[in-house]
């Protein structure tokens, strides 16, 4: 296996998992190494603009809300391509190093890029889900990243779709349909078999995603279905 493809299953967490400083700054020199190598120098300098998005974070104690905010204008720069003209795949998760080193990806790779990344700046699990929606303007499918400063607020939205963090109350354009996050499945709605297929069929690619992105000491033995 490559450098870059065993680097893609690691670092994009190594500060939860407990990695020394020391070891996550040499583990970044590897990481843009590789994509410089595998993409080229244009994908190695927004590699290095992550990690250092993230090594600023940890260092200066961020508010959540500020992590927030430098996670997603972060991410909205890259550009939106279509998995079947980027991967030739109907449908593909890329990890954050895969989304990075293309430049680009659909809705479910700025999401999970986000997530990571915040998981990595210490929001907690509890507080985040990746949000299967449906774009009514746009009349499809999409996803975001869903923040709830407690367990009963009103989440706030990350989305590429729109560059303005807001809460859920202000997104009348998205219709919630599931949500889910390292621990958890929450169902929104069910109204249909075949958005019920979709939903086994992406959480398909989430369990694949993750096995490409070690994030074991994350997870719960158990998953909560509600609805």
């Amino acid at each position: 296996m490559s450098l870059f493809y065993r680097l893609c299953g690691l670092a994009v967490l190594s500060v939860v998992l407990g990695a020394p400083a020391q070891s996550l700054l040499n583990e970044d020199k590897q990481m843009i190494e590789a994509v410089r190598q595998f993409y080229g120098d244009a994908a190695a300098t927004r590699l290095h603009g992550w990690r250092q998005l993230v090594r600023e974070g940890q260092a200066g104690d961020w508010s959540e809300r500020n992590a927030l905010s430098r996670v997603n204008i972060f991410f909205n720069r890259l550009h939106f391509i279509d998995d079947i003209k980027l991967w030739a795949k109907n449908d593909y998760w890329a990890t954050p190093l895969e989304f990075l080193g293309a430049g680009g990806g659909d809705c479910e790779d700025f999401s999970v890029a986000k997530y990571f990344s915040l998981r990595e700046l210490g929001v907690d699990d509890d507080k985040l889900r990746l949000v299967y929606v449906k774009a009514l303007e746009l009349n499809q499918f999409h996803m975001v990243v869903a923040y709830y400063p407690t367990a009963s607020a009103v989440p706030l939205i990350l989305d590429n779709l729109e560059g303005t963090i807001r809460p859920a109350t202000e997104r009348g354009d998205l219709e919630p349909i599931y949500s889910f996050n390292g621990q958890h499945l929450w169902l929104m709605r069910e109204r249909g078999q075949g958005e019920l297929a979709g939903r086994a069929s992406r959480l398909s690619l989430w369990n694949d995603l993750r096995g490409r992105v070690d994030v074991k000491r994350l997870q719960r033995p158990s998953m909560n279905l509600d609805g």
